[in-house]
């Protein structure tokens, strides 16, 4: 955010990442982005001042130096590309669907659905909002992107519930005198389905 050349106070970049980056990235604590500021600082990547108004308590603001604009610049251009990390704590619960009812299965990819069209909505209007400033033309680009992600996720979340009774179905076919009252998979298993998936897809090792 820096590397837009504003002066910026802390407080500044923690809701600028809160309506920006926070949509597909991450939007850090305040502790965090005084913590990351000092240490920009120590590099020689930002400068900072104190502004005081009428005697009033100042508030530190931090400009990007040349050195900071170069390293962010590297970093953008040459590092290597990192894969998404997903940690998608509502799927790891329907995974688990089996030690659940369908209907609260259902329930919670229904707040899911709430939660991630709201976000839709938020980046809708963050991207429109920033369509007025040109110097923002990839942060509206990615705005736009994290839009049609959460409208993605919006339609998988949907899908889901409709397959939620085919899988509930299968198990219902299958568990009659299974006495844990589903079907337990033969020890071992998911490593013969692993050996079978990779004689079967060379291609994917």
């Amino acid at each position: 955010m820096l590397a837009f050349e504003e002066e910026l106070s802390g407080y500044d970049l923690k809701k600028w990442a809160d309506w920006s980056i926070g949509f597909f990235y991450w939007s850090p604590s305040f502790s965090q982005v005084y913590s990351e500021l000092k240490k920009l600082e120590t590099h020689g990547f930002v400068t900072s001042r104190v502004q005081s108004d009428d005697g009033v308590r100042g508030r530190r603001l931090y400009k990007i130096t040349p050195a900071g604009t170069d390293a962010v610049q590297r970093w953008a251009n040459e590092a290597p590309i990192d894969p998404p990390v997903l940690k998608h704590g509502v799927m790891l619960r329907i995974w688990l669907g089996h030690l659940n009812d369908p209907e609260r299965s259902k329930q919670i990819l229904r707040e899911h659905i709430d939660y991630v069209e709201g976000m839709r909505q938020r980046a809708a209007a963050d991207a429109e909002g920033a369509a007025s400033e040109p110097a923002w033309a990839y942060p509206r680009l990615s705005l736009k992107w994290s839009e049609r992600y959460y409208a993605a996720e919006r339609d998988l979340a949907e899908q889901a519930i409709k397959d939620i009774d085919e899988a509930d179905a299968t198990i219902r076919a299958v568990k009659a005198g299974n006495d844990a009252g589903f079907p337990k998979p033969a020890p071992g298993v998911w490593h013969d389905v692993e050996r079978k998936v990779q004689a079967e897809h060379p291609e994917l090792d």
